[in-house]
């Protein structure tokens, strides 16, 4: 079976997040695609098999080492590289993901690939105990709770960059993961990171998925629907973002790191 390593959401080698990317003809056992995503070990695996190839339509599924997951943007962006410039399936400029999300577009504009995902809507929450205590003690100017995750708004960017989670503590916390974030320096508009070791990892380097919250929140809180974003994790990402409504647009780039196969 082939098997293709990216680094997603940069355009520079060993940069943005890494996911691996599996080509199927059809479905695998559950249990099957789990135990490759555990062995991969990385962020997410992905699995996509053609529907319809005459349309551009394809079925994706993304799996952490522990679970499978609702929603992936850098696997999306990775599996979308893949059927565009390595099994060169799809001809067109756009194609479609079929997901436990809905269906995800992307398109391609020159070596920038831009996802279409639905926005995530987020409401006042209050701050769970074990939060502030597991962040260092850094006072939020707001938290929020969007469907799966909460997001954690502090004053400025070097907070971000400084954070020393107590990523055990953090688990305890009934969400997906904890997106903090806060205004960035010029010229990007804004900078996150993404905590999630109650989905088997710590640190997410850059999270695609994420940004179908944070978008809709800058983007109301600068007056403004494109923004330029950095993911500052250890091995950070750049994001060009839109809001359109109740969608987002999330362009990023890829750089190949592996091909190769694997037996089952």
């Amino acid at each position: 079976m082939r098997f293709y390593q990216l680094d997603a959401f940069t355009d520079q080698l060993f940069g943005g997040n890494p996911a691996a990317v599996c080509p199927l003809t059809e479905w695998l056992p559950d249990e099957t695609m789990q135990t490759i995503a555990a062995e991969n070990n990385l962020a997410e695996t992905a699995f996509y098999v053609p529907v319809d190839r005459e349309q551009g339509l394809y079925h994706i599924r993304w799996f952490t080492p522990t679970v499978e997951v609702d929603l992936c943007g850098h696997a999306t962006l990775a599996s979308a590289y893949v059927v565009f410039f390595l099994e060169k399936t799809e001809e067109g400029e756009t194609l479609s993901f079929d997901s436990r999300s809905g269906i995800l577009k992307v398109r391609r504009e020159e070596d920038w690939l831009i996802l279409d995902f639905p926005t995530d809507s987020t409401h006042i929450a209050i701050q769970p105990p074990a939060l502030e205590t597991s962040l260092g003690g850094l006072k939020p100017i707001e938290v929020l709770k969007g469907k799966t995750d909460y997001l954690i708004v502090f004053e400025n960017e070097q907070q971000i960059r400084d954070m020393q989670p107590d990523f055990r503590e953090l688990a305890t916390i009934p969400a997906r993961g904890i997106i903090v974030t806060a205004p960035g320096n010029a010229p990007i508009d804004f900078v996150s990171r993404f905590f999630g070791p109650q989905s088997g990892i710590d640190e997410d380097p850059v999270t695609g998925s994420a940004h179908t919250t944070l978008i809709p929140y800058w983007a109301e809180k600068l007056g403004k629907t494109e923004l330029t974003a950095r993911q500052i994790s250890k091995r950070g990402g750049f994001l060009k973002c839109k809001l359109l409504h109740e969608r987002v647009e999330i362009g990023g780039q890829v750089k190949l790191y592996l091909t190769g196969e694997f037996e089952l």
